[in-house]
């Protein structure tokens, strides 16, 4: 059995928690709910950050609220459609074709899920500073941890709905148990705070799996501000943390030779590559990931089989075809020729399969994935999601099911990882790119090139043989990218996009890297994508200064306005 916090631990009590997690904004404590005073002790602080710990897993706030982002990080971003079919989830359709309103009901599970994860590390907060009997060291940790946790939940509010939102803190909730708070101030500071009193506080290993520690919240810091942009802050915090950081079990960091160690369930916890994992579990209480649950093969005898969306679009999945020396096309050539879907003999880096399914390519330990698993081919297309399926050997040990989230979807207990060497390095080799230390960069990208090639990360059919034509190289010293600063920032953003397809970091990367950038990239996947998805004609094309999503207009309503008549919260400018 894999030892980690269990996150799910509390799960019975949360109706009894001071402030229940409704579907407001922020909200009252329901009638019947547990005093703060019996809660003010070691014992109750305990529970209270396992329940804020609890929050990330978002199972009671659906797909939209998913720290995977499927949504809002990889669909968006062109990782891939909706898939499915056009009737399920038709609020997705809007989204998938660049036509989002602001009354999208997966904002506000976003949005709600931010908040509620706030309020749950504020009573925490609140109620370690009261807690006497409270070990004073053990205390220190623990609301380190909660300073960590808070920065997630505030970071990814504001990647995808920007900086101006409102940041409620302990002494605010402790004032008013249902403040009113205006977006008119960029939280990015106070993010920036919580990261850097976690650090402070945080040991450098856990006492469990699961647990924050300082080396992850210093990787959190430098993603914090590689999203803003402050290249020059994150660059010396990355190079620590790669060089000296070590995992929750003491591992140094470093890259795993076999790519299946990150995305198995036996193994997690394990990989020298983890630095942050969300905990999930195959237990009774339905904690396998229900915020991807829709997202598995479909039909009877598929994995997980339901319901057939986030499917790899034929961009993506393109964008694996390499040159005759087994490099990747940096200047989209990859477009021109014909699709693999039709020409499956070209040569592909061999991640392509690692990542998505392929008809007739062997799916994990399933055999090879069948027609049938697609839900609808001209909806979605012929490509399968595959990084976070688990495999048949899960499935049999219990760890993955077909009616495991909320009794009925798919799920497993898979665990994800939120921050990674992997991000990590390729987020230093754009610091290294942009500062023009090339060689540097482009060493690091070989070193993930390297382990993509590497015997065991090589598909291979029942003869033993690859599966596909596989190629893929090390950048060699003659190449522009060891030369050419703007090569070499190609070169590192392509193998992003390769190495971490479909973990739902796209759509934010993108936005790092300029909006002309954003608008250009996302134009010319609309107009490729088209060619092979009708659905894509009607799509619109996002204007440079959408870099981030709407407010909800719910929440908008639901605050209302102040004694002047004033409403607390205000559009974002490019969505009034």
């Amino acid at each position: 059995m894999k030892q980690y916090m269990k996150i799910a631990l509390f799960s019975a009590f949360l109706p009894l928690l001071l402030a229940s997690c409704g579907e407001d904004f922020l909200y009252k404590a329901p009638q019947g709910s547990i005093d703060s005073d019996a809660l003010a002790n070691a014992q109750g602080v305990e529970l209270l950050v396992t329940n804020a710990y609890a929050t990330l897993t978002s199972p009671e706030h659906q797909w939209g609220s998913s720290i995977f982002n499927w949504t809002f990080g990889g669909m968006y971003g062109g990782d891939a459609n909706k898939g499915s079919d056009n009737n399920d989830q038709s609020v997705l359709n809007s989204m998938e074709t660049y036509t989002l309103l602001s009354t999208n009901s997966y904002l506000n599970e976003k949005w709600n899920w931010v908040y509620a994860g706030s309020k749950r590390v504020a009573q925490a907060l609140t109620l370690a500073e009261a807690a006497e009997d409270m070990d004073a060291s053990l205390k220190t940790i623990r609301t380190g941890e909660l300073y960590f946790l808070r920065a997630i939940f505030y970071f990814e509010g504001y990647k995808v709905f920007g900086p101006y939102i409102p940041y409620v803190d302990e002494a605010m909730h402790a004032a008013d148990n249902n403040p009113k708070v205006k977006n008119d101030k960029d939280i990015y500071d106070n993010i920036l705070a919580d990261v850097d009193k976690a650090i402070a506080n945080l040991p450098e290993k856990p006492d469990a799996n699961g647990r924050a520690y300082k080396w992850a919240a210093k990787a959190l810091k430098a993603k914090i501000l590689m999203q803003k942009g402050d290249l020059a802050a994150a660059k010396p915090i990355l190079k620590d943390v790669i060089d000296n950081g070590t995992t929750a079990t003491g591992k140094k960091y470093a890259l795993a030779n076999d790519l299946t160690d990150n995305w198995d369930s036996y193994k997690d916890n394990t990989s020298p590559e983890s630095i942050f994992e969300i905990q999930f579990s195959a237990d009774g209480n339905n904690n396998g990931n229900q915020g991807m649950s829709l997202c598995y093969p479909h039909n009877t005898g598929a994995p997980g089989g339901c319901c057939g969306f986030y499917q790899p679009s034929y961009e993506l999945a393109n964008s694996y075809k390499v040159d005759a020396n087994g490099l990747p096309f940096l200047n989209n050539e990859y477009r021109t020729s014909p699709s693999i879907s039709v020409d499956d003999t070209q040569a592909v880096d061999p991640r392509l399969d690692f990542t998505l399914g392929r008809t007739g390519v062997p799916y994990k330990d399933y055999g090879p994935a069948l027609d049938g698993w697609i839900r609808d081919k001209n909806n979605g297309g012929v490509f399968l999601p595959k990084k976070h399926v688990y495999s048949k050997a899960e499935g049999d040990g219990g760890l993955g099911r077909g009616n495991m989230s909320g009794g009925w979807a798919p799920g497993s207990a898979m665990n994800i990882q939120y921050l990674s060497v992997r991000d990590a390095m390729l987020l230093y080799a754009e610091c290294l790119a942009e500062d023009g230390e090339l060689s540097a960069a482009v060493e690091l990208v070989n070193q993930i090139r390297t382990r993509a090639g590497l015997d065991v990360n090589i598909i291979k059919g029942d003869n033993g043989q690859p599966a596909a034509n596989y190629k893929v190289a090390t950048y060699p010293s003659t190449h522009a990218a060891f030369s050419d600063r703007n090569t070499c920032i190609k070169a590192v953003r392509m193998e992003r996009k390769l190495e971490l397809a479909m973990e739902g970091s796209r759509w934010f990367d993108l936005v790092r890297w300029g909006n002309d950038y954003m608008a250009q990239y996302l134009s010319d996947y609309i107009d490729y994508e088209k060619e092979y998805l009708a659905k894509f004609k009607g799509a619109s094309k996002l204007t440079a200064e959408k870099v981030v999503f709407p407010i909800p207009q719910n929440q908008i309503d639901m605050m209302g306005n102040d004694e002047n008549g004033q409403p607390y919260l205000v559009q974002n400018s490019a969505w009034k």
